[in-house]
């Protein structure tokens, strides 16, 4: 018998976790954190509706944390078996484990100083010395287009995804010695004609289709209408003698970002001696593996690399040290600061948006998504207070919202990905459940397909 289940990203956006039950085989594709408002990230700590320690594989399609971000928790509850991904993502995947345990062992010591409303301290989910043990299970580097065996009966090809470096969807043929059927898991679809990283291979035939709808109710804004919008914020936040903090998530949208700051300065959209902050460990990290994987590239980034790198422009400054962080802050206007999380949920750019966020000449510039619940989301819905490490912040900085850098496909670009060849069943998974799930389904039921929004941990048998 074949079951599939839901752990992660039903009806919602964060936490992707798919159980693949072949017989007595049980393989995960991928096992995320659930990111979003504080109630939503505490069941993060709830334990697993199944035992780590049953699970063979588990086959990551990405490095983001809302893919890799509870596998520390996997192994620390159990699971013994081999996980599988690209090069480039195992890179990836150790530097944000690692600043995830890093950022969790310093978030529990800080609870712990200052309780918060006489509430206990929560501990810690995994710690730095949990993230270097899960990376042992780690297996030799899967090549996109190679079918690998993973257990008994289940074998497994990864395509590239074109989401972020060495992201992947995942092709599974299943055999239980009665029934043979394909599943594909697009993991996180990145938009075509990205400067950087290959377009997404079009879905390969299978029988039933997982698919990814966090855009799925709307096209995005064009890339150079998105890229000129950025410029003209920074430009203005420049006249005004104000800084200009970027929320990056530190793979794909920190190194694009980087390159259109490189090309404006280069074709003069940009000042020349424009201050550039990347302040972001992780994110200086990932720029240094993005280029030690050219096989992950575009053809026309791969030619432009020949000229010279893209990611450096003069007044470029990377602040790993904590004190180099510290200091930004005292600048109070001509600098353009690049800091993590995207989210705004945690890492340097709360205190970053704790120093600007009341000045009116600066400016926050959004460039990907926010999930509902996060600090990002709360100053993008016009919130005109925040709470900042115990402080009530006025928002009196201009805030920016640019769609157009999203590294996840479009309803449009989706629906090509998927295109019009006939499966058994769609699924759709992460996605905001009245917004892009609702939308894209509709979209592909007016296609003829068959689709349906699988429930939390429902059992859906495989036939």
């Amino acid at each position: 018998m074949i079951v599939y289940s839901c752990h992660g990203a039903a009806k919602q956006v964060t936490g992707s976790c798919h159980l693949i039950t072949c017989n007595e085989r049980r393989v995960l594709v991928d096992c995320g954190l659930f990111q979003g408002s504080r109630e939503t990230e505490r069941s993060n700590a709830e334990p697993f509706e199944f035992d780590p320690a049953s699970i063979d594989a588990v086959l990551l399609t990405h490095a983001h944390l809302d893919h890799c971000g509870r596998l520390p928790l996997l192994v620390k509850r159990g699971f013994r078996g081999r996980i599988f991904t690209t090069a480039a993502t195992r890179e990836l995947a150790r530097v944000v484990l690692l600043d995830a345990a890093g950022l969790q062992e310093e978030d529990a010591r800080r609870a712990r100083e200052k309780p918060r409303n006489g509430e206990a301290a929560m501990p810690p989910l995994y710690t730095i010395a949990d993230a270097l043990h899960t990376l042992d299970f780690l297996a030799a580097d899967v090549s996109y287009g190679d079918t690998v065996a993973i257990t008994d009966g289940i074998r497994a090809r990864f395509l590239d995804a074109g989401h972020i470096l060495g992201s992947a969807s995942v092709l599974l043929d299943v055999d239980d010695g009665h029934v043979q059927r394909r599943l594909l898991f697009s993991g996180d679809l990145g938009n075509p004609n990205r400067p950087i990283v290959r377009d997404p291979m079009p879905a390969p035939a299978a029988d039933y289709v997982f698919m990814e709808s966090t855009y799925g109710d709307r096209p995005h804004r064009s890339v150079p209408d998105s890229v000129i919008e950025l410029y003209e914020a920074i430009r203005e936040t420049a006249a005004r003698h104000g800084n200009v903090i970027i929320p990056t998530f530190a793979l794909e949208r920190t190194q694009e970002i980087l390159y259109y700051l490189h090309f404006g300065i280069r074709t003069g959209a940009l000042p020349k001696h424009m201050r550039v902050f990347l302040d972001s460990p992780m994110a200086i990290s990932a720029t240094e593996i993005f280029r030690r994987h050219p096989e992950c590239f575009d053809l026309g980034f791969l030619e432009e690399l020949e000229h010279g790198d893209p990611f450096d422009m003069p007044g470029l400054h990377f602040t790993r040290e904590t004190s180099e962080s510290m200091a930004i802050n005292s600048i109070e206007g001509g600098a353009v600061i690049l800091a993590g999380s995207g989210m705004c949920n945690g890492g340097r750019v709360r205190h970053h948006l704790r120093h600007n966020l009341w000045r009116e000449r600066s400016s926050v510039v959004f460039v990907g998504y926010a999930a509902e619940g996060t600090l990002a989301r709360r100053i993008i819905d016009g919130a005109s207070r925040v709470r900042i490490f115990n402080e009530d912040i006025p928002v009196r900085a201009q805030v920016w919202t640019i769609n157009g850098f999203s590294a996840h496909a479009d309803q449009p670009a989706l629906l090509a990905w998927l295109g019009v060849a006939p499966r058994r069943r769609v699924y759709l998974v992460h996605g905001e459940y009245e917004r892009g799930m609702r939308a894209l389904q509709d979209a592909l039921l007016a296609r003829g397909f068959d689709c349906q929004l699988p429930g939390m941990n429902e059992p859906i048998k495989i036939d």
